[in-house]
């Protein structure tokens, strides 16, 4: 093994210790909340700390991910994708010794791993990678705070439609419409290794898949919504101009 390669190894294996010794702060002195309420704390720290990362390599330090995919990494990404590896490992431990997640959520977190273990790998593409944690963190705050909102009692209020329908608009134009083009162009360019590209229709595929469970949980939602401001509307219509006419 080349020194390079221990020292991506060393790296990823220092952030996962990061990780899990963030999630055991938590739970000595937030020990009164739950395994995941802890859990989740953490997976919003890596949020946000990924979605700072990527965005200031994507927006500033560059290059752009539309318009040169398939090109070396950067020192910069490389420590974001080794930073968001030690999480993906961490959470993935976690989901499975607690079996909180299904099949989709697994898959998911498998395929980041092993994307961001081949990108290290080949020494290439880390831009893109970078885009898909990106794209994929950026809705991240929006669930852990629907989750802390359901958990604290506060869920079913405005704040809580309001974080649901940010949450929807903001994961369908990222995962679809981004995420399209984003595919669109590592697809066309010649620079991208093939297997790269396979790797950008999976998780493209995937995203559909969480779209489509959006959707209908969407769906759900607007149809209870319809029904209770029936429920509230009625009983003013019942006790309208004919009533009163009597």
């Amino acid at each position: 093994m080349s020194s390079s390669m221990l020292v991506l190894v060393a790296g990823a294996a220092a952030c996962l210790a990061w990780w899990v010794s963030l999630y055991s702060l938590l739970c000595h002195t937030n020990g009164f909340r739950s395994y995941e309420w802890n859990c989740r704390l953490v997976t919003l720290v890596h949020g946000i700390m990924a979605v700072g990362i990527t965005a200031y390599i994507g927006y500033v330090d560059g290059p752009w991910p539309f318009t040169y995919p398939g090109t070396k990494n950067t020192p910069l990404q490389v420590s974001a994708m080794v930073l968001s590896l030690g999480y993906f490992i961490f959470d993935m431990g976690w989901c499975v010794y607690f079996q909180t997640e299904g099949l989709v959520m697994l898959a998911h977190h498998t395929m980041s791993i092993l994307g961001i273990l081949l990108t290290l790998w080949l020494g290439e593409s880390g831009i893109e990678s970078c885009a898909v944690i990106f794209g994929s963190e950026i809705t991240n705050p929006l669930l852990q705070t629907r989750w802390f909102l359901k958990r604290s009692g506060h869920y079913h209020t405005f704040l809580g439609d309001l974080v649901d329908l940010l949450f929807v608009l903001l994961f369908v134009f990222m995962r679809v419409f981004v995420g399209g083009a984003m595919l669109y162009c590592e697809l066309i360019s010649p620079r991208p290794k093939f297997v790269i590209k396979c790797g950008g229709v999976a998780m493209y595929v995937l995203s559909w898949v969480f779209v489509v469970d959006i959707a209908r949980f969407a769906c759900r939602k607007s149809s209870v919504r319809y029904r209770y401001w029936r429920h509230r509307t009625l009983p003013a219509n019942a006790n309208g101009p004919d009533d009163k006419a009597e």
